[in-house]
C-alpha cells in the first residue's frame, strides 16, 4: 500500500521536475567563469588581517572579515560577488579581508583557527563566517556573523543592502 502512495506521489509531481531543477541551475556572476570557486582565501591570512586592522585605523573604515575557504561554495560566491562591480561601494566601505579557516565545523577539515579565536569565535558554525571589525578587532556583528553560511543562495540585494547598513 505504502508503494503504491508513493509511486503515485512521484507520478504526480513528474510534470513539475523541469521547473524545479530550473529552480536550482547554478547561478552567474558578470565576468566570473565559475561563480562557485575562488582563490580569494590565501593559506596564511593573518599578515593580511594585520594590515587590514592598521589600515582601518587610518582610514576609519570598519574591516570586513571573511572567514572561509577556497573550496566552499558559499564562501567562493561571496568573494566573487563582492569583486563584482556593482559591489564597488562595499569594497569602498570596508578593508576586506579573506581568511582561510577551511571548513572547521566539518571534522578535520579546519585550517588556521587561531584566527576565529582571536575574534572570540569558539565554534564556526559553517562558512563563511563574516564578522564586522573595528579598527582594534571588536566584532561589531557578532550574532549575524555566523548566518553568512548560505550566502550562495541568499539574494544580491539582500546581501549588499546587509553590507551596506
Amino acid at each position: 500500500m505504502t508503494r503504491k502512495i508513493a509511486f503515485a506521489l512521484a507520478a504526480a509531481l513528474l510534470p513539475f521536475l523541469p521547473a524545479m531543477a530550473a529552480g536550482d541551475a547554478a547561478r552567474t556572476l558578470p565576468g566570473v567563469e565559475d561563480a562557485y570557486k575562488s582563490d580569494a582565501f590565501g593559506p596564511n591570512p593573518m599578515p593580511a588581517i594585520d594590515a587590514a586592522l592598521t589600515a582601518a585605523k587610518q582610514s576609519g573604515k570598519p574591516v570586513l572579515l571573511v572567514m572561509g575557504t577556497n573550496g566552499c561554495h558559499d564562501s567562493a560566491w561571496l568573494a566573487n560577488l563582492i569583486a563584482t562591480d556593482r559591489f564597488a561601494p562595499v569594497r569602498a566601505r570596508y578593508e576586506i579581508v579573506y581568511a582561510d579557516i577551511g571548513m572547521p565545523h566539518v571534522k578535520s577539515w579546519g585550517r588556521n583557527p587561531e584566527i576565529p579565536k582571536r575574534f572570540g569565535f569558539r565554534k564556526i558554525k559553517g562558512t563563511p563566517t563574516v564578522a564586522i571589525l573595528d579598527a582594534d578587532g571588536t566584532v561589531l556583528n557578532r550574532k549575524a556573523a555566523p548566518k553568512w553560511r548560505n550566502a550562495a543562495s541568499r539574494r544580491d540585494d539582500d546581501i549588499y543592502n546587509e553590507l551596506m547598513q
